[in-house]
């Protein structure tokens, strides 16, 4: 444990910040689930919309690289195009 009032600070912030992210990640890894799913079945341009939209989203507040934001929808689309 820090003795440093502002480490100790500094500790609670990044708390806050991981658990805030931390939900915002589970969902994007939901979101490519869906795409999978949606492009076995067919119907995978709607899904493909909004999980690109939510990596991009992610990316613009900092919880994803932008580099990692571009490779998880090249991803994305290769694999729905796959599917289909």
């Amino acid at each position: 444990m820090a003795n440093i009032k502002s480490q100790i600070k500094r500790n609670r912030q990044n708390e806050g910040r991981r658990v805030r992210n931390k939900s915002v990640r589970t969902a994007l890894k939901s979101s490519a689930k869906k795409v999978q799913s949606a492009a076995a079945e067919g119907d995978a341009e709607t899904v493909l919309r909004q999980a690109t939209r939510a990596v991009d989203k992610a990316a613009s507040k900092g919880i994803i690289h932008k580099r990692a934001a571009a490779r998880r929808k090249s991803r994305l689309v290769r694999s729905a195009a796959r599917e289909a």
